[in-house]
C-alpha cells in the first residue's frame, strides 16, 4: 500500500498541475486546434518532456503532440497511446478548481461560496467508492479527467520510460486537441510521426471497462433557402424557411433518438436549427454501430430531403452529410493482437472487463478508420461533462498500473 499511496500522490500532483493550464476546445472554432488555450498545454508537455531526456519529439500545426521512446526489444510490437488534452465545454467555467474528498457515503458540498451540493441521491453511482478518495471540482467546472488523467498517467510513464533500465519495444504517445468536437485532432495528426502497429486510447468510463465498439458516425447539414418578403405584401410571396425546417424534422422518427435508445441502437439526432427570414440551417446527428445501419440511415434524411422540396417547390432544399468516425470493431479485421494485449493486461492486474459497445466516439475510433486498430480503455471516473464528474483516486491507480503492464507485455 506504501507503493500505491506515493504513487497516487505523484499522480494526484500531475494532475493537478495540468489542471491549473485551461485548455477548452471550441465548437464554434474553425482552426486545429480551435482554441489557443490548447497550445499552452502542448507546450508544456515539451517542455516537460525534453525535461525527461527524451528528443524524439514533433509538434505539427494542429498542436498534435507525437513522442516515440525507441525500443530495446528487437521485434516487439510497436506500441501507440493516445489521450487528449482538451477539455470539454459544457457551459461551466473553463478554469478548473480541482479538489480532494474523503467520500463517506454522504452527500459533500463541492462550493460553499455557491452552495453547490454533491448530492449522493442524484448521483448513486458514487456508492461502491465509500470509504475512497475522490477528485473533484470545485462545482463551477468539469473536473477533466476526461482526459487529463490519461495525459497525467501517460506522461509518468514516459518519465519512467526516459530513465531506462527496463525492456520494452517502441513506445509512442500522442497527445491531439480538440477530441470533444469531434475528434478533429486525431482526423487531422500526421501518422508519419506515430509509426505503431496498434495503440491505445484512455479516456472516460469507469473502472474495467474496455472497447472495441463504437458508433459508426455521420453528420448532416440541411439548408434550407425560403423567399423572404416585408408581410404587408406577403401573400403568395414569401417562403418562410422556419416553417419549412420544422416541416422537415417533424419527419423524423420521434423515437428514433438518443432520448429514446440505449444499448446497440443506434439513433438520428436533430441537434441544431438556426434560422432567420431567407434561410434555415439543420443539423443531425447520425449514429448505428452497423455500417448499413448508418448508410440507411443517410439514406433516409436523403428521402426527407427529398420529400420536402417536393413539398415545398419554391423553396431550395439541400443535404451536405459528411461521415465521421467509424468502428473501430471495423477495423480490426482478423488480427486482434490489441484486443489480446489487453486482456491479457486485464488478467495480469487482476481487473474484471466490463466489455461495453460505446454509444459515442473515441480518437481511436478516427486512428481505427485510418488505420491504425485502437481501443479503448477506462480512466476510471465517472459523471464526465457535468460539474458532478468525479475520479476515484484508487482506479486512477489502477489505470496507471494497467497502461504500465502493456508496455511490460508487450516486451515479451
Amino acid at each position: 500500500m506504501t507503493g500505491d499511496t506515493e504513487l497516487a500522490e505523484r499522480l494526484i500532483g500531475r494532475f493537478f498541475r495540468y489542471l491549473a493550464v485551461t485548455s477548452q476546445s471550441d465548437f464554434a472554432g474553425t482552426t486545429v486546434p480551435s482554441t489557443a488555450w490548447q497550445w499552452d498545454m502542448i507546450r508544456l508537455l515539451e517542455q516537460e518532456l525534453r525535461g525527461f531526456g527524451l528528443t524524439e519529439i514533433h509538434i505539427d500545426p494542429h498542436a498534435c503532440l507525437t513522442v516515440r521512446v525507441p525500443g530495446n526489444v528487437p521485434g516487439a510490437p510497436r506500441l501507440g497511446f493516445c489521450a487528449h488534452v482538451d477539455t470539454v465545454d459544457v457551459g461551466l467555467s473553463p478554469h478548473i478548481k480541482p479538489q480532494r474528498v474523503q467520500f463517506t457515503g454522504a452527500d459533500f458540498c463541492l462550493n460553499k461560496e455557491q452552495d453547490i451540493w454533491f448530492r449522493v441521491a442524484d448521483h448513486p453511482e458514487v456508492l461502491p467508492y465509500i470509504g475512497q478518495e475522490l477528485l473533484v471540482s470545485d462545482g463551477t467546472s468539469v473536473l477533466g479527467a476526461d482526459d487529463k488523467s490519461a495525459v497525467t498517467i501517460l506522461m509518468d510513464i514516459l518519465g519512467e520510460l526516459a530513465k531506462g533500465g527496463r525492456r520494452h519495444g517502441d513506445i509512442v504517445v500522442a497527445f491531439v486537441p480538440d477530441e470533444e468536437i469531434g475528434l478533429r485532432g486525431a482526423k487531422v495528426m500526421d501518422l508519419s510521426y506515430f509509426p505503431v502497429d496498434f495503440a491505445f486510447t484512455i479516456d472516460s468510463t469507469e473502472l474495467g471497462e474496455f472497447v472495441y465498439e463504437t458508433f459508426n458516425a455521420a453528420n448532416a447539414v440541411i439548408t434550407i433557402t425560403g423567399v423572404p418578403a416585408h408581410p404587408i405584401a406577403a401573400k403568395g410571396v414569401m417562403v418562410n424557411p422556419v416553417l419549412i425546417a420544422a416541416d422537415l424534422v417533424s419527419r423524423f422518427d420521434p423515437l428514433d433518438t438518443p432520448e429514446n435508445s440505449e444499448g446497440r441502437e443506434g439513433y438520428c439526432y436533430v441537434n441544431s436549427l438556426a434560422s432567420n427570414a431567407n434561410t434555415a440551417t439543420v443539423k443531425v446527428s447520425l449514429r448505428d454501430f452497423d455500417a448499413g445501419g448508418l448508410a440507411a440511415r443517410k439514406a433516409r434524411v436523403e428521402q426527407i430531403v427529398a420529400e420536402v422540396q417536393a413539398a415545398h417547390p419554391r423553396a431550395k432544399v439541400e443535404a451536405a452529410i459528411e461521415d465521421g468516425y467509424r468502428n473501430i470493431a471495423d477495423s480490426l479485421g482478423n488480427d486482434r493482437s490489441c484486443v489480446e494485449l489487453l486482456e491479457r493486461g486485464f488478467a495480469a492486474e487482476g481487473i474484471t472487463p466490463k466489455v461495453i459497445a460505446l454509444r459515442g466516439g473515441t480518437d481511436g475510433a478516427m486512428l481505427s478508420m485510418r488505420g491504425i486498430p485502437t481501443p479503448n480503455y477506462f480512466t476510471g471516473g465517472l459523471n464526465f461533462h457535468s460539474r458532478y464528474e468525479f475520479l476515484p483516486v484508487p482506479a486512477f491507480v489502477t489505470t496507471y498500473r494497467l497502461t504500465d503492464t502493456l508496455c511490460r507485455l508487450a516486451a515479451g
